[in-house]
């Protein structure tokens, strides 16, 4: 959650060490160095890790076995327990007076994440602290104009859809409750809602407040929709398959307009993570551009797939903002070369039967977990009432130790998610590159940090 390393061991150390000693890590590239521990000699890459204390190296247990499978062979890396030893009975696992030197070698190295901040791009993270929230609840909020003809204008007001056609409801029903006319307002503008739901309207609120960046959303996402596992090379060549990323930051020192400085985080940084997710956007850049249609916009606001209409342009990939969507490259079952869970009956059992599994050559992304919705659709429909709020539960919801993922009908007053965007719809509630008027359909809370201050 932390490095965004994996299928291997490493040697991280803090940004001060690696100035010292003159270790380069850029673009999935690293340095090779040199650990001396009672004479003994391990060489690993280098992972320069934001926030470590100075003059310590780290290297993490669990690695470096050779009798667990292809999955354990694949990582690779140095066994450290050898190195451990007995303090009375227990293993002491700080170990003193080690020496590190670089190999003077570079080497690919596995992360699924290779930029440190977010360089200042208040569109993407937006936080402040809590003295500046109980004086303003808009602090930290960045609420960005477009210059138009008539002025500047909120990136709502206008819309590249042409809603003057007349497929389209000329007239759109008054709003029912102060909620409902905030969320259309702040997401759909007065003349850009040409998509009508008028029964479900999925959404979703991630609160960064609570988010601990743990990744236990990523890994029920993995399980329940039948997501491959890939590979230490694939991830090296930038094709994971994550529906579900959590994007981790770190706080920077650099001035707001200093970008090279931005880009470098800071030797005792704060950190924030923000799961992302296909946003499921009401102007959706992926739907419009597809040249089969293979992806399309639901009754209930969901970005769907059609998986045997997708020919694989990847025209949809390049056009999302969000970069969320995942093509696969290769036919990840009955695949020698991806021989991790997909080759054998044992091992196909695990799988959801509710779900597809995707071939070679079809885009895929985060569904909201419509069999879920489904599902929960029909059990309501067999018990002959209507959806109530918690009958629908995502898989990463359902996972988050921390509950900072909030799912669940719009259109249900009474349900938990529009209580909370009622509740901070005018304040701390935002949609990310909200600048790019694709109106999603997930929110964010914005990030409150309870420092130490004074109170003016």
């Amino acid at each position: 959650p932390i490095s965004k390393a994996c299928w291997g061991n490493y040697i991280s150390v803090s940004q001060i060490t690696s100035r010292e000693k003159g270790f380069i890590t850029r673009e999935g590239k690293t340095n090779v160095a040199k650990v001396k521990i009672d004479g003994k000699e391990i060489v690993l890459p280098v992972l320069v890790q934001p926030g470590q204390a100075a003059g310590t190296v780290g290297i993490a247990l669990g690695f470096g076995r050779t009798k667990a499978g292809k999955v354990a062979t694949e990582a690779g890396g140095v066994s450290m327990y050898p190195f451990l030893k007995m303090d009375g009975t227990v293993r002491n696992t700080q170990i003193a007076n080690v020496e590190l030197a670089s190999a003077d070698e570079m080497v690919k190295f596995a992360q699924t994440q290779t930029h440190q901040t977010f360089m200042g791009r208040e569109s993407i993270i937006q936080e402040t602290t809590l003295v500046e929230y109980q004086k303003d609840d808009l602090a930290g909020r960045y609420l960005p104009k477009i210059s138009t003809s008539k002025g500047l204008v909120s990136p709502q007001d206008i819309s590249m859809w042409d809603v003057s056609s007349d497929s389209y409801p000329k007239e759109k029903p008054a709003p029912k409750t102060d909620y409902e006319k905030n969320l259309w307002s702040s997401r759909n503008g007065d003349d850009s809602d040409i998509h009508k739901y008028p029964i479900h309207h999925w959404g979703m609120v991630i609160d960064l407040n609570t988010c601990t960046g743990c990744s236990a959303c990523v890994v029920a996402c993995h399980t329940e929709n039948n997501v491959p596992i890939v590979g230490k090379q694939e991830i090296i060549n930038r094709r994971e398959m994550h529906w579900l990323r959590i994007d981790r930051y770190y706080s920077s020192e650099g001035a707001p307009k200093d970008y090279a400085a931005l880009e470098i985080a800071s030797d005792s940084p704060e950190v924030i993570f923000q799961p992302l997710m296909c946003q499921h956007c009401n102007n959706a850049p992926c739907e419009t551009v597809c040249p089969v249609a293979a992806t399309t916009h639901s009754t209930e606001g969901l970005n769907q797939m059609t998986y045997n209409r997708c020919v694989g342009t990847k025209y949809c990939a390049n056009n999302c903002p969000y970069k969320v969507r995942r093509f696969n490259w290769f036919k990840y079952f009955n695949n020698d070369e991806f021989d991790y869970h997909l080759n054998n009956d044992l091992g196909k059992m695990v799988l959801n039967p509710d779900v597809t599994v995707r071939s070679r050559g079809v885009m895929e992304k985060c569904s909201l977990c419509v069999q879920r919705i489904q599902s929960g659709k029909l059990k309501a429909k067999s018990e002959k009432r209507t959806v109530n709020d918690g009958d629908v539960m995502t898989a990463c919801a359902s996972a988050c130790p921390s509950d900072a993922i909030t799912f669940g009908d719009l259109n249900n007053m009474e349900s938990s998610i529009s209580k909370l965007l009622n509740h901070e719809i005018k304040s701390r509630a935002y949609n990310i590159l909200d600048e790019v008027g694709t109106k999603p359909n997930v929110w964010y809370l914005t990030k409150v940090r309870n420092k130490d201050q004074e109170k003016a």
